[in-house]
C-alpha cells in the first residue's frame, strides 16, 4: 500500500471516528443538562450541523466535478 492511499484510508477512518465521538458528547451533553427531546434535537442540530457540512463538502464537490465533465450539446 502506498503512503498516498494509507493517508487517505485513515483520513476517512480518523476523521469518522472524530465525528462519532463527537456526535457522543452532544449526546452526553443533552443527557447530563436533562435537555428533553427538543433541547436535545436543538442540540444536535446547532452543534452537528458543523459535522454534516465538514461530511457533506467531499460530496457536493464530487457532484460539482461530476457536472462540469458532462459534455455540452452545442
Amino acid at each position: 500500500m502506498e503512503t498516498e492511499q494509507f493517508e487517505s484510508l485513515m483520513m476517512y477512518v480518523l476523521v469518522s471516528g472524530l465525528m462519532g465521538f463527537m456526535a457522543f458528547i452532544i449526546w452526553d451533553l443533552a443527557k447530563t443538562s436533562k435537555a428533553g427531546r427538543l433541547g436535545t434535537a436543538i442540540l444536535f442540530l446547532g452543534l452537528g450541523l458543523c459535522l454534516f457540512a465538514f461530511a457533506a463538502k467531499p460530496v457536493i464537490g464530487y457532484i460539482i466535478e461530476q457536472v462540469e465533465d458532462i459534455p455540452s450539446g452545442d
